[in-house]
């Protein structure tokens, strides 16, 4: 129940990449991924046969990798556990959240139908993407407002592009960093070295000279998390996972870091850092397959820390961005009011700000 005399009625729309919710989903989730202009840069007459011909490539990779997670993505039931965690993270509000995916349901347009027949005054947009890039946060927001142009939903609207250096969010990041850099060190030989592999989803190189942020914000949400933390001394590196196409990808990669760590016999604590829910490319790509690498290449010890899930200090983290998007006027926002990129990457979704 809404306190303190606000009875507005608050949406809080969280948004993440979606994963198919049984075995038949996966080839059109597959195909519904690779067929977003935002993802596959080409002009739009190949887009088509392209993102059927890689879906085509790649499915039984990717039915292989679900059946070790039942056959469907864990990422929808997470996401709502979250939802409920952060609804009741704010009593004051008469608020309610609502999940709406990219590539497979619930999509834009099923969720845009559910907010409006809610009948709410305020509607918050929350990407589970701390750092913005034109890939995950912009081409979520582009089906959203498209959506919601369809669908007639009238309400203020106030949207988070960012929030990848946010001190709550670093804090309850770096907490569980250091709860699991513990448990490795105690069930490390006393003389072995452990290095910190904050190990974040790839990009092309370019999309990233064509201006994206997200590899800026990535390197600012490591820095702010390493100061959360204040452990002198860490032995660290940014590292990219999840290369999906043939073109030249933004690294070094995950698993050249992992090579260099067997190389100088030190143990690695893998971070995923870009995602904030455990999903195929976490309890797969990390936990078996790179694990396996680690194994065959001698590392003498892998660690993973958890994402955060609904980790209590991350959804108190949520529940202060929500209030601080209460507190600016409808528009688009970053974590810390305006443009926080430097103005060279075009890609922010806010308006470089003109000198004097």
């Amino acid at each position: 129940m809404p306190h303190d005399g606000d009875t507005r009625k608050v949406a809080i729309v969280l948004f993440n990449l979606g994963g198919p919710d049984r075995p038949e989903a996966i080839k059109p989730f597959l195909l519904n991924l690779f067929r977003d202009p935002a993802i596959l840069r080409v002009p739009f007459f190949i887009r088509p046969l392209l993102a059927w011909l890689i879906a085509r490539a790649r499915v039984k990779l990717a039915i292989a990798n679900y059946a070790l997670l039942g056959g469907k993505s864990p990422l929808l039931e997470l996401t709502r556990r979250q939802a409920t965690a952060l609804e009741a993270a704010l009593p004051e509000l008469e608020a309610k959240c609502f999940i709406a995916m990219r590539y497979w349901h619930p999509f834009s347009d099923e969720t845009v139908r559910a907010v409006r027949d809610w009948g709410p005054d305020d509607v918050l947009l929350l990407p589970l993407y701390p750092q913005y890039s034109t890939t995950t946060t912009g081409s979520s927001l582009a089906a959203w407002r498209q959506a919601a142009a369809q669908a007639g939903l009238v309400a203020e609207v106030r949207t988070l592009c960012c929030w990848f250096d946010d001190p709550a969010y670093a804090a309850a990041t770096a907490a569980q960093i250091k709860a699991e850099f513990g448990y490795a060190t105690a069930e490390l030989d006393p003389s072995m070295k452990l290095r910190v592999l904050f190990s974040a989803h790839g990009l092309p190189e370019t999309i990233v000279r064509a201006g994206d942020p997200y590899q800026f914000q990535i390197e600012r949400t490591v820095a702010a998390v390493l100061a959360a933390w204040d452990q002198p001394g860490i032995d660290w590196a940014i590292c990219y996972q999840s290369r999906a196409t043939p073109q030249k990808w933004i690294g070094p990669s995950t698993e050249q870091e992992i090579e260099r760590a067997a190389h100088d016999k030190v143990a690695v604590l893998v971070v995923p850092i870009a995602f904030v829910s455990e999903h195929s490319e976490t309890l797969v790509e990390l936990d078996v397959d790179y694990r396996a690498v680690a194994k065959k290449l001698g590392v003498p010890g892998y660690f993973r820390v958890p994402a955060q899930n609904a980790d209590p200090a991350f959804i108190a983290a949520l529940a202060d961005l929500v209030r601080g998007m209460r507190a600016r006027p409808p528009g688009l926002c970053s974590h810390g009011g305006g443009r926080l990129c430097p103005a060279t990457h075009s890609g922010c979704p806010h308006v470089p700000a003109v000198a004097a």
